[in-house]
């Protein structure tokens, strides 16, 4: 059937840059190539690029230009939010709260303030991933001053209740941070009727290009700069921007609230098709995840007597590309993060599958992949003496 063709199915890692984005980003690399800072016409035109990207961003969003960063992507955004609070309301507090399944640019960004004396709840999980309001209402205290707490996860597409979680931040006077790289361009989103203080974003989760993100920071936010140097960003992040990247984002970010509901209807329905077929035809197989408040584009399973690993070389041999969890942390040969907090052992969480679609999908690589992925999880399973002794009923 699609021997020759390789499917893509990992667009939480990345996605490629849409052809509408690329043309708007081209002449900034060859023509319009002035400095923003720059007070000539040059810089000029590069300026007034780099504000309608910043409107568009703000757009999207429900935001104000003026609230609107850029970085080099959503692990910088992680950071500065982080450090960068906790940094200027030290007098305030030194308590911040987030959840075990944040992405390790929050994770590990949060042990380094710990090491520096702050103080950090990671609030728990149900199986399927998503957070106890009535948890995170206990762990709050006099001290807290921050809560951080991602959209969508990356692995799983639990989308957590956003709106809830910011309006009782907001009623205790907490900023209230979102890692929202994987939601933008699937969830619709708006900051203010969210009460969302700040959200990080990355451009290549959504058609446009890598090396760029950006930071919703609500107006008022008492926040330290990250990266010192020039004044670029009005003075909150310094470097010279990536004009390209930054048109690059604003368009992609256009396009993919624009369409948002087509985006997803067809995601939907290829994502059903998937894991009603997954389920059915796969025997001791576990979906991940909420089973409705999820991504549109996530299917995560776990196999039960086979290797992860073992697992994704297979597809890529039939030319089928996925993952075992973040993208960031393929290269670990430790069980994810994720997948432990929600209470799976070391052995099952193992044995993970990540499958998430996008706009270059069709009905018929699903129908290649639930020809092939049976095939391979029996043949793997063949190979195991514990498989052996389930099936034989011993």
């Amino acid at each position: 059937m699609k021997m020759n063709k390789r499917i893509y199915l990992d667009h939480s890692a990345t996605t490629g840059t849409k052809q509408e984005v690329l043309e708007e980003m081209l002449p900034v690399f060859t023509t319009n190539y002035g400095n923003p800072s720059s007070v000539h016409s040059f810089g000029r035109d590069a300026k007034k690029l780099v504000d309608q990207a910043r409107m568009r961003v703000a757009k999207a969003l429900g935001a104000l230009p003026e609230e609107i960063f850029f970085t080099a992507g959503g692990t910088e955004a992680d950071n500065w939010v982080l450090k960068g609070v906790a940094y200027a309301n030290k007098n305030k507090g030194n308590h911040i709260i987030t959840t075990a399944i944040e992405h390790h640019a929050v994770l590990h960004t949060c042990e380094q303030l710990e090491k520096e004396g702050y103080k950090v709840t990671y609030l728990p999980v149900d199986s399927y991933g998503m957070i106890s309001l009535e948890d995170l209402k206990a762990s709050i205290t006099d001290e807290t001053i921050l809560i951080s707490i991602m959209y969508a996860n990356n692995e799983i597409g639990t989308v957590q209740p956003i709106e809830e979680i910011g309006k009782i931040a907001r009623e205790r006077k907490i900023y209230f941070h979102t890692d929202a790289v994987q939601a933008v361009g699937n969830v619709k989103i708006d900051v203010k009727a969210q009460n969302i203080d700040m959200l990080s974003l990355s451009g290549h989760k959504f058609y446009g290009p890598k090396g760029i993100g950006a930071l919703y920071i609500r107006k008022g936010t008492k926040i330290l700069n990250l990266i010192l140097g020039g004044g670029q960003e009005r003075g909150r992040r310094a470097g010279t921007e990536n004009v390209p990247g930054i048109v690059g984002l604003g368009k992609a970010i256009e396009l993919a609230t624009e369409n948002i509901d087509s985006h997803n209807e067809k995601l939907l329905k290829m994502r059903k098709k998937l894991i009603d077929g997954v389920m059915e035809k796969i025997p001791y197989t576990r979906l991940n995840g909420h089973p409705e408040k999820r991504l549109p584009n996530n299917a995560n399973f776990c196999f039960q007597y086979i290797e992860g690993e073992s697992l994704l070389l297979n597809l890529d041999m039939k030319g089928i590309a996925g993952s075992s969890g973040s993208a960031c942390t393929s290269g670990s040969l430790d069980p994810s993060h994720v997948l432990l907090a929600i209470g799976l052992s070391h052995e099952i969480a193992h044995g993970s599958l990540r499958l998430t679609l996008g706009d270059d999908n069709t009905e018929e690589d699903i129908d290649y992949v639930l020809e092939v992925l049976p095939e391979i999880v029996q043949r793997l399973r063949s190979m195991s003496p514990l498989y052996e002794k389930v099936k034989g009923g011993k």
